[in-house]
């Protein structure tokens, strides 16, 4: 198989560098969907709604681009490895003090300090990971490396389903503060990026005035298709759970299941759709998993049993995350040379901070879009936001660009 021929193809020291790369990220991700599946518990244990607790979302996801411009400048000027380091360090302190948080402001205060931890380690890993990787094994590892995000929610599900029932939802942050060893592997396995090393002579200042002279329109372009990418994302994860306690009535192990099982989709998703792009290109994968994605949008929320919904929810992310397979590296083969370690990082993390509200916004909408017994109607907010989102994404793929195969 080809993919298990690129795969051996890759010496030691980028094996130890793509999985790194690739544990920092699921890591960080799985201390980011820890809240998700406990919005209930601490809305009452605050004393506030679910739409309050909900704003802790949208705060991470609003400091995102400061962490990803403070790392990503550090990781321009001193390299992608020790920034990196530093940053996974700070996202697994904030994490854990989550869990001590005495009230609901101090809480909120937490969280968007993780999201300047989360904000800078998507960046700078990604930079390295495609930096040291060759160029035909990068759509396979654009689509792993992405799939960390998946692995994880699936984490966060597994944590949730043992944790939670014994230790509470403090317990769940606790756990979130185990990505801080990973700093250990780094430090003894994972070399400097070489293509930073090479060029750090022309890479030691970064012009802001000649970057947004230079690439400012398509740093603009990326940042617009990062909003629609993080509004695909966040709104069909970040309230799924939620709506699967509140309007199908699931209890702690029905949501952890599906969530497992549509966490699964997601990797398969990410990993086939993004060795796929090396051939098919990116910008045609990205359509394609879109208009797959709108046509599967009555079987994910609006399917009338469990098993077609949990085939619904696999597919669904399948879809999703095999379009995010595609972006680390094409960002990064968009991206300026000089700029590697802040473009694709920053316009990724802009587009969080214009999606940061959907979660919020989803929950506003469903409290007025109620079904006919009186609940929030978390699946036809879902599904119409969602229609909107998947349009706009083929839209701004297809007026794009590619660099596919560029050389670094």
């Amino acid at each position: 198989m080809k993919a298990v021929r690129l795969f051996n193809s890759l010496d030691r020291t980028q094996r130890n560098t793509f999985s790194a790369c690739f544990l920092g990220w699921a890591l960080d991700a799985l201390d980011f969907f820890l809240l998700t599946f406990v919005l209930v518990p601490i809305a009452r244990d605050f004393g506030k709604s679910i739409p309050d607790v909900a704003f802790a979302i949208t705060l991470t996801l609003m400091t995102r681009p400061i962490g990803a411009f403070i790392f990503g400048f550090l990781g321009d000027k001193f390299g992608r490895r020790v920034p990196l380091m530093i940053d996974i360090i700070f996202y697994s302190v904030m994490e854990l003090l989550t869990a001590f948080a005495p009230n609901f402001s101090t809480f909120l205060i937490l969280r968007a300090l993780f999201g300047i931890g989360m904000g800078g380690e998507w960046g700078l890993g990604a930079s390295l990971a495609m930096e040291s990787l060759p160029i035909q094994t990068r759509g396979l590892f654009s689509g792993i490396l992405q799939q960390g995000y998946a692995v994880g929610y699936l984490l966060a599900a597994v944590v949730y389903w043992t944790v939670f029932p014994i230790f509470g939802w403090r317990g769940l942050f606790v756990a979130g503060a185990l990505p801080a060893f990973l700093v250990i592997y780094i430090r003894a396995r994972v070399p400097e990026s070489p293509v930073w090393q090479r060029d750090k002579a022309k890479t030691r200042r970064l012009d802001l005035g000649t970057f947004v002279r230079q690439h400012g329109i398509l740093f603009l372009y990326a940042a617009l298709l990062m909003t629609a990418f993080n509004y695909m994302s966040h709104g069909t994860q970040d309230l799924y759970a939620t709506f699967l306690e509140k309007q199908r009535g699931f209890g702690v192990n029905e949501k952890s299941v599906v969530a497992i099982i549509y966490s699964l989709g997601a990797i398969c998703g990410g990993m086939v759709v993004g060795y796929g792009s090396q051939e098919w290109g990116r910008r045609r994968s990205i359509i394609w998993c879109a208009a797959c994605g709108m046509l599967l949008i009555p079987i994910w929320v609006f399917a009338p049993g469990t098993v077609l919904l949990i085939v619904g929810g696999f597919l669904m992310q399948f879809m999703v995350q095999g379009a995010w397979g595609v972006v680390p590296v094409h960002l990064n083969e968009l991206s300026p040379s000089g700029f590697r370690g802040t473009f694709p990082g920053l316009a990724y993390q802009l587009g969080n901070f214009a999606a940061a509200y959907a979660a919020q916004q989803q929950a506003w909408l469903a409290e007025h879009f109620r079904t006919a017994g009186g609940a929030p109607n978390y699946a036809l907010t879902m599904a119409l936001v969602e229609s909107a989102v998947f349009v706009a994404i083929i839209i701004l793929a297809a007026i794009g660009h590619e660099q596919r195969g560029k050389e670094f």
